[in-house]
């Protein structure tokens, strides 16, 4: 039986990074290095790979919607060579990157699987070691055709996750759905499935960068932050609101919100809750916003919220159809009423 073979795109963050006097740095070729004196990367239970390192490496708070697209086409160019792809990622943006890939790539029929580590591959107790190994075997043994991210032995689907350690091993969370698959001491499927064998060919949504806002709402917000936000060039605002999806009553807000709504910008209310969903109709507050033309973001991650914004503004679609569509569960990134 041929052996899988898997694609790795090193795109830079901390697992390739090398100790220096100020800290640590990326290094060219110093993954490479690192990899080819691990054997446990070359037993004959794992896949063959491919490791490409980009140049120059990216910094994950670099991270900007033309290295989503860089990134897509370099899975693209590939895709019909290998089985699977890991892409290798700083922790800050992951997740805003496997956001960005699940709603670019389309018809995806083999696994991405975004991963990366809290420490250097290089040290004594990185965990970029099992985040790598898993990824590849998972990638080549037990292949979910989306777009993932594996973290601290845990599959997520990309779009639902979000950072939420700055310091742990348990650095990522899909507060409002349950993990594809967990590596245990036995590898489980959980709400994931196994790809089809089927292989369509990959579809990639050109994606270019777009002026959309973000506010997160606090006690005494003044109206005159949502007005200088709100003017051209922006296209979109997203409103982190309290609770359900709950803002002031106060009428120079909501009228700034009805204006924006009237000159075609679309604002999407998410809650400032790590876990639960929007629910406008719940409260007086939240309906005075849906009166004012805001819609419901449901239960998507600001992470997901914001990329599938660029995604839509990027097609060209109108304000309208993109207001129908991002209440439209496209990729797994919302759970519809």
């Amino acid at each position: 039986m041929n052996k899988k073979s898997i694609y790795i795109a090193y795109t830079g963050g901390t697992i390739g990074m090398q100790k220096t006097e100020n800290g640590f740095v990326p290094v060219a070729g110093f993954l490479t290095e690192c990899l080819n004196g691990m054997p446990e990367f070359f037993r004959a239970e794992m896949p063959e790979f491919v490791l490409h390192e980009y140049s120059p490496l990216i910094d994950s708070s670099d991270m900007s919607p033309a290295h989503w697209q860089q990134i897509a086409d370099d899975i693209a160019a590939n895709y019909d060579k290998y089985d699977g792809f890991v892409i290798l990622h700083g922790t800050d943006t992951m997740a805003f990157t496997a956001s960005a890939l699940s709603f670019m790539l389309q018809d995806l029929s083999k696994p991405v699987i975004v991963t990366g580590s809290q420490i250097p591959l290089s040290e004594l107790r990185s965990d970029g070691q099992t985040n790598l190994l898993n990824a590849l075997y998972i990638a080549a043994n037990y292949p979910v055709a989306e777009v993932c991210l594996f973290f601290n032995n845990k599959l997520f689907r990309g779009n639902r996750t979000s950072k939420v350690h700055a310091e742990g091993f348990d650095a990522f969370a899909s507060p409002n759905y349950p993990l594809l698959l967990e590596a245990g001491i036995q590898i489980r499927m959980r709400a994931g499935s196994l790809a089809s064998g089927e292989i369509k060919p990959l579809q990639v949504q050109q994606l270019t960068s777009q002026p959309i806002g973000v506010v997160t709402l606090y006690p005494g917000i003044s109206n005159e932050i949502f007005k200088n936000i709100l003017q051209q060039p922006v296209k979109a605002l997203i409103l982190l609101t309290y609770g359900v999806g709950n803002a002031p009553q106060q009428p120079a807000l909501l009228n700034t919100l009805k204006d924006a709504h009237d000159s075609g910008i679309v604002l999407v209310n998410l809650t400032q809750c790590m876990q639960g969903r929007v629910n406008m109709g719940g409260y007086a507050t939240g309906n005075a916003l849906a009166h004012a033309g805001v819609i419901s973001g449901y239960d998507m991650t600001i992470e997901a919220a914001l990329t599938k914004l660029h995604y839509l503004l990027s097609r060209n679609l109108s304000a309208a159809q993109i207001r129908v569509e991002m209440q439209h569960n496209l990729v797994g990134e919302l759970t519809p009423n």
